[in-house]
């Protein structure tokens, strides 16, 4: 069977070190190409114990689960998985296993060959000493720790703990989107173009080199696991996208506070395939949906399935007051809403070449930002806001 790798797949061949560092801007193949490093192992390596993790299970399911699942389908590799236990056997006996770093009792006795920590820089320089002391497993091969992860910043317990201070056993590769020959060229594009919107994005996703992230814009915002039994209103804002993900976010309204759930987050989205994703979703026909104005034609269609959608607010300030506004309110966040609260703890003010801060948004990763926002501002100047506005 061929199978299509990059340089980065070639590269892990070759490492024996216990800690390998996949660093790396986006798009650069890093956790596909160690997906299937780790799933060459598992089947040519007998009754070997593998472990993926991430900050939270949520976070798993939506990312490491169905990446492995969707390789060991492509290759047509025999295979059992206990979706209760989250749990891979392989025919040879090596088991593959995924957990959240707050569940314990998962690792508290295990004997580990193999581990990998996905957006490594989530975690905490405490966690990676402790799975390093349950990588312990009998291996007549090294057993070895995966970190991959963006290079958010300089202060992270990966550059200072490890990088820094010469962490005896390390090696370390840095990838971009260059590496990587199967990306499409509307996502090259958006990576190349950062370099006039923010020279930290830049350097962090495009080129995968050690940034800052500084001048965050949302504060004011925690996850949590619950929401209230009952709310004031609900709403919900959609993002258009195809290549881009298209995305809609519940908004709950109580007491002036504001509930947020991430409800769909995926590309390549037709708007039938969007229509039928939101009936899958229940949306209520009878609750409002406020949608980027700038698709009109794509507002019409789903309005004629019946659904209750208005176009958002678009007026000359329409993304600095809308952010000022959500600013000012306390944001509630399902913690399974991963991709939400990645957009949230990533989303800055621009930052020109002289290092001068913009009073503007980085224009990427922010589909859901976008689409919560849409909700809420309209929302706000539909039921009596004095903000003067136009739709186009």
């Amino acid at each position: 069977m061929r199978v299509s790798t990059t340089k980065v797949f070639k590269w892990l061949k070759q490492q024996d070190s216990r800690f390998i560092l996949l660093r790396g801007g986006a798009g650069s193949s890093k956790s596909h190409s160690l997906a299937q490093r780790l799933i060459e192992k598992a089947y040519s390596e007998r009754n070997k114990s593998f472990m993926i993790f991430r900050k939270t299970y949520p976070s798993l399911r939506i990312t490491c689960i169905p990446l492995v699942l969707e390789l060991l389908n492509e290759y047509n590799l025999p295979y059992t998985y206990n979706k209760t236990e989250s749990l891979i056997t392989t025919p040879n006996g090596s088991t593959i296993r995924f957990s959240s770093v707050d569940d314990p009792l998962k690792v508290k006795s295990a004997n580990l060959n193999y581990i990998w920590l996905e957006e490594a820089t989530e975690l905490s320089f405490d966690v990676f000493e402790q799975l390093n002391l349950r990588m312990r497993g009998v291996n007549d091969l090294p057993n070895q720790m995966f970190l991959s992860f963006n290079p958010i910043g300089r202060t992270n317990w990966i550059y200072t703990e490890l990088i820094e201070k010469n962490h005896p056993n390390i090696v370390q590769h840095i990838s971009t989107y260059k590496d990587n020959p199967f990306l499409g060229q509307d996502y090259i594009d958006q990576l190349e173009r950062l370099i006039d919107q923010d020279m930290n994005y830049y350097r962090v996703y495009t080129l995968g080199e050690w940034g800052e992230l500084e001048n965050i814009i949302y504060n004011n915002y925690e996850p949590v696991d619950s929401f209230p039994d009952s709310f004031d209103e609900v709403i919900y804002g959609v993002d258009f996208g195809f290549n881009n993900p298209s995305s809609i976010v519940r908004v709950c309204i109580k007491d002036q506070e504001y509930w947020l759930e991430e409800l769909l987050y995926k590309t390549r989205l037709t708007n039938n395939d969007l229509i039928n994703e939101m009936n899958n979703l229940h949306i209520p026909k009878t609750s409002v949906v406020y949608a980027d104005c700038a698709e009109p034609a794509r507002i019409e269609e789903i309005y004629k399935a019946g659904f209750n959608i208005q176009p958002a607010v678009k007026d000359k300030n329409s993304v600095k007051d809308g952010i000022d506004f959500c600013k000012r309110h306390k944001l509630h966040v399902k913690a399974d809403s991963v991709n939400l609260l990645k957009e949230l703890s990533g989303y800055k003010y621009k930052e020109d070449k002289d290092g001068n801060v913009l009073d503007e948004p980085v224009k990427y990763n922010d589909h859901l930002l976008d689409a919560f926002r849409y909700a809420i501002y309209t929302h706000e100047v539909q039921r009596g806001g004095t903000t003067e506005f136009f739709i186009e």
